[in-house]
């Protein structure tokens, strides 16, 4: 008995789903990024306003004094969706535990200068808290905001500092060999010692802002990158001169994270303010208003742990950010 094998081709009727197909023709294949993401926004049969605030309709692009032309032109250029952050965020997390493995194995917190180390215990454990608060922004980003190419980026962003609060908690607890004394007292020290009080109210004024848009820049580019830019730009590199390697193994994460970041606040922000000359000037007083609060905020921050180089290297901070901003076009 013979058998003869053959293969047919069979052409593929529709190249991609037709949300994306009506944005950019019926030939073009689509990314999974650009499937989950363009004109997933609903737009319509709306049965009723929100009882709590019959101003906007449930997902308004109202909520916001930023006008977009296209709302998805707020695109992540990362192009994260559920499965690629999720597998870069594994991959991030894999080097943290190699960190953190070969610093407790080792030992090599022992050969950091116990004045460091003081002042890591003293300021930046105590961060755990502005991360947490950055996670309420960024929930409150989610909720409010319009168009999925930023509400999915914002829940990633969510998640993301929940994570970095608790990585600080890590760390606390690696500095004490697990006693947790680091982590003691940590909430009332942040809600009641002098130095932390300026950013705490910056924070707690963010999770009241009315508008999604300003949160996002506010939270996401100023207030971090002063905050991020000091700590873990500034500060942390400058300990090691005093057997510091161990700390930035640990503080490393955060530092990849600032970078990853960045690509997705900087496009979104370039992308809003090149859209009109009107969302250009909304989102410069934006910046500047949060950028000066900011900084006032962390002056106490950075003698704590930079001593008399304090005043310099918040200059220097400063000085990159309104370059970064200048670049964007909201400076």
């Amino acid at each position: 008995m013979q058998l003869d094998l053959k293969t047919i081709e069979v052409k593929q009727r529709r190249q991609t789903f037709g949300h994306i197909a009506r944005r950019f023709g019926t030939d073009r294949p689509a990314s999974r990024y650009e499937e989950g993401t363009y004109d997933v926004q609903a737009v319509e049969h709306f049965h009723y306003r929100p009882t709590w605030d019959p101003r906007f309709q449930i997902f308004d692009p109202n909520k916001t004094r930023v006008k977009m032309t296209d709302w998805y032109a707020l695109t992540d250029v990362r192009q994260y969706y559920y499965a690629t952050y999720n597998i870069a965020r594994a991959r991030m997390y894999e080097a943290v535990e190699r960190n953190f493995d070969l610093v407790e194995r080792a030992n090599l917190l022992d050969t950091v200068d116990p004045k460091w180390l003081a002042k890591i215990r003293d300021v930046l454990v105590p961060l755990r808290h502005y991360e947490w608060g950055a996670n309420i922004v960024n929930a409150g980003i989610t909720y409010d905001g319009y168009g999925t190419a930023i509400t999915q980026a914002a829940c990633f962003a969510m998640a993301d500092r929940l994570g970095l609060a608790q990585l600080i908690s890590r760390i606390g607890l690696t500095l004490d060999n697990g006693d947790g004394t680091s982590l003691d007292g940590t909430a009332a020290r942040w809600t009641g010692e002098a130095k932390f009080q300026g950013l705490r109210r910056v924070v707690e004024d963010m999770l009241v802002v009315d508008d999604w848009f300003e949160a996002l820049l506010a939270q996401n580019f100023a207030v971090d990158g002063i905050v991020h830019g000091l700590v873990y730009g500034a500060a942390i590199p400058a300990g090691n001169a005093l057997g510091g390697t161990p700390v930035s193994l640990m503080c490393e994460f955060i530092a990849e994270w600032r970078t990853d970041s960045a690509k997705w606040i900087d496009g979104v922000l370039k992308a809003a303010a090149k859209d009109s000359p009107e969302n250009a000037a909304l989102l410069a007083g934006w910046y500047r208003t949060w950028r000066d609060r900011a900084l006032e905020a962390v002056k106490p921050l950075a003698e704590g742990l930079m001593d008399g180089a304090a005043a310099s290297a918040l200059a220097e901070v400063a000085a990159q950010l309104d370059a970064r901003a200048a670049r964007l076009g909201i400076a």
